[in-house]
């Protein structure tokens, strides 16, 4: 892959020079970057990335996975510009948050109150602490491949080994009111669970992100349900990927199980900055300053938070997903992929497992099933990173080792391409175990 990117990517290569003198690492996130180096992007439109040397990329990253309109959709910059015109931010009260939390009131299930953030590492945090205020309980239960951003206390058990943590500067102070908790294992949350008096809430993602794209069962998340209903814990479903993804409504809607506070991100922003924490009003309401006086509420604030851009972006882009006619056709274009990419690698004896629901997906080279972060930890990573270049370099864009998502603005033929290139893959590796 190496030679034929490279000789593709002159100035990117160049650019890479130079960002190394400037940004750690040359990058701004450090999973942006990929051997020999990152292409970098100079324009963006519908399906498609377009790098400084010209190269056209089929993008299933979509910025995150935060893209689900595809890259610069129509209706949101249309609005975004008329926007531009009335300010950028206001640092006071406008009616564009107002009309998007109403948005996401209207479509989310048990949904009362919203505040908005930036970044769904943010909205996690503020969710943790509400839920602390909310309970008067210390203890915050996470899985293991559970990946919530940045925040100290549920950066941890990320990766396997799970004991190792994720980021050197962690106290132990930040760390040692966080459980790890077995993911689709009802018996053994319950396990873990049976001593404990303290916990204020269990926080899951829905569809494991960073930890391989692998959705929670049905049946373990109504399990999980219960067990926080019989225990007096809050259940927090992190919607930062899942929201307005797998439904109108996300995960509650789609699995059919609630949630006591939603954290949302990513697409809520319409490829802007953003996240948000959400719940029924009597949760909500312990962040109210005209109730509660300190230390009794629950702080939140920030001073991008509610931006008019973003609002509009956001507004934007629920109005076009409001009836879930889209979403429907990804998950069945979504149901699709992961049927095809796994008969393409059993036709060519490859041992690979394809993970995901509605419109994620990703690959694991293994001949185990994949329900949990351990069992995808156990995938050949090596065969995944080669198969991601591979495709990078026939101008396919996954982020190397990370999740592929769908846009409405993907065609027949980028998804034909797609399957050409895995097939093209398959075949030099064909046999192999």
């Amino acid at each position: 892959m190496h030679n034929d990117y490279v000789s593709k990517t002159s100035k990117s290569k160049a650019l890479y020079e130079k960002a190394k003198k400037v940004l750690p690492a040359g990058v701004s996130y450090g999973i942006r970057f990929f051997e020999p180096y990152p292409f970098y992007t100079a324009k963006a439109k519908g399906s498609k990335l377009y790098d400084v040397d010209g190269n056209e990329y089929i993008d299933f990253w979509l910025g995150h996975t935060a893209l689900i309109l595809g890259h610069s959709p129509k209706p949101v910059v249309e609005a975004v510009k008329k926007q531009l015109e009335n300010g950028t931010h206001y640092g006071t009260c406008h009616e564009l948050e107002i009309a998007l939390a109403e948005k996401v009131v209207k479509m989310v299930p048990n949904v009362e109150m919203v505040r908005f953030t930036n970044s769904g590492t943010e909205a996690n945090m503020y969710a943790v602490r509400l839920a602390r205020t909310y309970t008067k309980k210390r203890k915050i239960a996470k899985f293991e491949g559970g990946w919530h951003g940045g925040y100290d206390a549920l950066h941890i058990g990320v990766k396997y080994p799970f004991d190792i943590p994720e980021s050197a500067g962690l106290t132990a102070g930040a760390t040692q009111d966080t459980m790890l908790l077995p993911f689709n294992d009802s018996e053994g949350v319950r396990k873990k669970l049976r001593n404990e008096k303290d916990v204020a809430a269990i926080i899951i993602e829905p569809v494991l992100g960073a930890g391989g794209g692998i959705p929670a069962e049905k049946e373990f998340l109504k399990e999980l349900r219960e067990i926080c209903d019989e225990k007096d814990i809050l259940l927090i479903f992190d919607e930062v990927i899942t929201g307005f993804r797998l439904a109108p409504g996300g995960a509650q809607q789609f699995f059919g199980v609630k949630s006591d506070i939603t954290v949302l991100g990513k697409i809520l922003g319409g490829g802007f900055p953003i996240g948000a924490f959400c719940a029924r009003r009597d949760i909500m309401e312990k962040l109210d300053t005209r109730v509660y006086e300190r230390p009794n509420y629950a702080f939140h604030g920030g001073t991008f938070t509610a931006n008019p851009i973003t609002m509009t972006a956001g507004l934007a882009t629920l109005k076009i997903l409001e009836d879930g006619k889209l979403i429907k056709k990804l998950n069945v274009l979504g149901d699709k992929i992961r049927q095809e990419l796994k008969a393409i690698f059993e036709k060519n004896n490859i041992d690979a497992q394809v993970t995901g629901a509605s419109s994620i997906f990703n690959v694991h080279f293994t001949k185990e099933e994949v329900r949990d972060a351990k069992a995808a930890s156990r995938a050949d990573k090596k065969k995944l990173l080669e198969y991601n270049l591979e495709l990078i370099a026939n101008g396919i864009f996954f982020l190397p080792t990370h999740n592929g998502t769908l846009s409405i603005a993907h065609t027949k033929s980028d998804i034909e391409k797609l399957f050409m290139e895995t097939a093209n893959y398959a075949k030099t590796q064909k046999g192999t175990k």
